[in-house]
């Protein structure tokens, strides 16, 4: 089968915890649990450990670990606090990323993430390779593995994070479509225009990058991850599944990849029920014959690039002026208070490498 299906979920939250006491005081706001990590704990990183798959009868015909179908990555400060205080998820998060490497041929779902969620284009050198090698270790601790891929915090880009991680054996990296500027074939000399999210997603990229190494990207298909992020899309999970199947052209002869990348709260927190919406779609698309669920690192192995890419440096899939947005007042925020703006964060602004 020609058609491969990959559904990565980001999963991080920021510690919580008091430094004085070094424990998550009572949050009310997360009410009925103690916290905001205890409440998305049991919505989300639990529920997808043992997702319900229905009949139409409304009877659960399977429990399933959707962890062990999906690429995935966890922040490491949010398994830090799993490890504590919601063992029994996090040990399932551990026993699927091991199932998935029996599934894909030796290739884990799970991948690595630079450790503190920091915004690797605005640090220095030196911080960049910290972050990169705390996460690569911390996963080696967790996972008893090394990762294939690194997840790059809100997918913010430069071509010396990826020296960096390429340096360090991470083989790929998961960009927005609007990060990449133009593509040609490997060996050829006419370049592409891809700029404004035109990049094909449906295959893997090169990047060839300062000092001669190499990164393998993929662009993520944005208007699918936009509706289920943004458009109810998990409300259903038959047609969440049929719109991954849509995303197939009718007439390619080649293999291709439908793969989209959001937020894993997304499954459960963010969308009540998400989490068996997903397990509902993952198992209609495999018993039925319809696609072959994948991950990234098996795919690369099997379909390695066959054209190259070049980069937005400084952008990243959550601010449409680039990385501004954690450096000074560009107008993105999260919409929590009309009347707040950014402009302090200018005050703080270095360049110092």
């Amino acid at each position: 089968m020609d058609r491969f299906i990959c559904i990565h979920g980001h999963f991080y939250q920021p510690p919580r915890e008091s430094p004085w006491l070094e424990a998550i005081e009572i949050q009310d706001s997360a009410f009925p649990y103690h916290d905001w990590n205890e409440r998305i704990a049991a919505e989300c990183y639990a529920a997808n450990a043992v997702s319900r798959i229905w009949d139409t009868r409304g009877r659960i015909v399977q429990l399933v670990n959707n962890y062990a179908d999906i690429s995935f990555n966890f922040g490491p400060t949010v398994l830090l606090w799993m490890q504590k205080y919601a063992t029994e998820a996090y040990e399932a998060i551990l026993e699927a990323d091991r199932q998935s490497v029996e599934k894909f041929s030796g290739h884990g779902n799970a991948l690595a993430q630079a450790y503190n969620h920091m915004i690797l284009p605005l640090a220095n050198s030196r911080d960049k390779t910290t972050q990169i090698i705390w996460g690569i270790k911390d996963f080696e601790y967790r996972l008893k593995r090394k990762p294939e891929g690194l997840w790059l915090p809100e997918t913010a880009v430069d071509l010396e994070s990826m020296d960096i991680m390429a340096q360090h054996g991470i083989g790929f990296a998961i960009l927005a479509p609007s990060q990449a500027r133009r593509v040609r074939s490997i060996g050829g000399n006419e370049w592409q225009d891809v700029s404004g999210g035109r990049i094909d997603p449906g295959m893997a990229y090169r990047i060839s990058l300062p000092s001669g190494r190499v990164m393998n990207l993929f662009f993520y298909d944005g208007p699918i991850s936009q509706a289920l992020a943004f458009e109810g899309l998990l409300n259903n999970g038959e047609t969440f599944a049929n719109r991954l199947l849509a995303a197939f052209p009718d007439n390619h002869s080649s293999p291709r990849l439908v793969h989209i990348a959001t937020d894993g709260e997304s499954y459960g927190h963010h969308h009540r029920g998400g989490d068996m919406a997903l397990a509902h779609a993952l198992h209609y698309i495999e018993s039925n014959g319809l696609a072959q669920v994948t991950n990234y690192a098996r795919y690369l192995d099997e379909h390695p690039p066959t054209h190259e890419v070049e980069i937005f440096e400084n952008s990243s899939w959550s601010c449409v002026h680039g990385i501004e947005r954690w450096r000074s007042d560009c107008g993105c925020n999260s919409g929590g208070n009309q009347g707040w703006n950014q402009g302090w964060r200018a005050l703080g602004r270095t360049t110092s490498k």
